[in-house]
């Protein structure tokens, strides 16, 4: 009887566990439906009121604008001399006295070096005196050879012995001529035993001193001219023509060199007769003042030219350019913030603008928010806000911002009631 009564129970239980467990579940499919259908009418509304796809997009513009524009060639450049010297003695002798210091300016023909002159002086001598004897002897075939005509007008001699006595004296006006030659090299000789500077410019580093024995071979000094003084540096072969016509004219060549404010003013003087075709450049040098050492050779350089200028050009903000698949566009908005999306030409970038053409001076081009901008859609502009000074006041206890109720206690207020 208890067992009857056990199993009655159970069955009992698992009949109200099975029907429980249904209500549940079709409590929870009513409620989804229901939040289903709450979601979608809200979105209705939402649709109704919102914003959609056609409200004008947010963007800046800028106008176009009309000017003269030069093109600038800017590169890297190095300070070359003019004429640098390599001063090296034409004979082997021993130094007799150094007449300059290391780093010292020096002028045209300045004495820098005297070599030991006592052979070429002995040499010379010697040249000398064999002139003075021939010219000796040539004198006294001059007077035999007067009186021998003499003797022939009278028939005392005949007339070969004369001839005799003329070859003698054109034998002998030959060697007085190669003893005046003889001098003339011996002077030449000496005149290497002083070393002139061959140029006005600074000495470099001198390592000889007074008993060095030099050669040919060995280098004294190396002088280099400073004042005036070039700049060399590479154009793009793209730039050729517009820089050899700059060439003819001298155009204006700027220096910026570091630590000064100002750069240094020159003249375009160079371009070489050949383009590298490794680098696609062609090497251009310019001449500068440099008085003050401003420019040393060996030295970098930033160089500015201006190869030419594009007169009435219209320039745009850079950022107004689209790189597109089919070229270059911008969109231009007309007076009714309608936005046209029109093809152009880049000419030449120049810092952030950049010239154009296909774009009339004075129109209206989308600068910002190009993404959000459709063809033939309108737009809105973006009126950033003013940021607040430091000197404006916070709002007083009259003001509207004081008197307006916070959402925080209105929301207080209506729990309370």
């Amino acid at each position: 009887m208890k067992k009857n009564l056990v199993l009655t129970l159970s069955g009992v239980l698992v009949v109200a566990a099975a029907a429980g467990t249904w209500w549940w579940s079709g409590a929870k499919t009513r409620g989804t439906a229901q939040g289903g259908a709450a979601v979608e009418a809200g979105a209705g509304k939402s649709g109704t009121g919102g914003t959609g796809a056609g409200a004008p997009a947010l963007v800046t513009l800028a106008a176009a604008k009309k000017q003269d524009v030069p093109v600038t060639v800017q590169v890297n450049g190095s300070v070359v001399s003019l004429n640098s010297v390599d001063l090296r003695p034409q004979v082997t002798n021993t130094v007799r006295e150094v007449h300059v210091k290391e780093g010292q300016f020096v002028k045209a023909g300045q004495l820098l070096f005297t070599l030991d002159d006592r052979p070429d002086q002995a040499n010379l001598a010697k040249a000398k005196a064999q002139q003075q004897r021939d010219e000796a002897m040539l004198a006294d075939l001059e007077r035999q050879y007067k009186r021998s005509q003499d003797l022939v007008s009278q028939n005392f001699i005949a007339k070969s012995a004369a001839d005799a006595t003329l070859s003698q004296l054109e034998a002998q006006r030959a060697a007085v001529a190669a003893d005046r030659a003889a001098v003339q090299s011996a002077q030449v000789a000496l005149g290497y035993a002083t070393l002139r500077a061959p140029i006005a410019g600074r000495i470099g580093a001198v390592n000889i001193y007074p008993g060095t024995l030099v050669q040919p071979s060995l280098s004294l000094v190396t002088i280099t001219q400073l004042d005036p003084i070039a700049v060399s540096f590479p154009v793009p072969e793209g730039k050729l023509q517009d820089l050899l016509a700059a060439a003819r004219s001298h155009t204006p060549v700027e220096a910026v060199v570091a630590g000064r404010k100002e750069p240094l003013k020159g003249a375009l003087s160079f371009v070489d007769n050949t383009v590298d075709p490794l680098i696609g450049t062609v090497r251009a040098k310019a001449v500068f003042d440099n008085a003050d050492q401003s420019l040393w050779p060996g030295q970098f350089v930033e160089t500015r030219v201006t190869v030419r200028t594009i007169n009435d050009a219209t320039v745009l903000p850079a950022s107004a350019l689209m790189m597109l698949a089919d070229g270059v566009s911008v969109y231009v908005v007309d007076a009714d913030k309608k936005a046209a999306r029109r093809k152009v030409e880049s000419l030449y970038t120049f810092g952030t603008q950049v010239v154009v053409r296909g774009v009339e001076p004075g129109e209206q081009v989308v600068i910002e928010g190009k993404q959000n901008v459709r063809p033939g859609g309108k737009v809105r502009l973006d009126t950033p806000a003013q940021p607040q000074r430091p000197g404006d006041a916070a709002p007083g206890p009259g003001s509207a911002a004081s008197v307006a109720p916070s959402n925080a206690s209105i929301v207080a207020e209506r729990e309370r009631t």
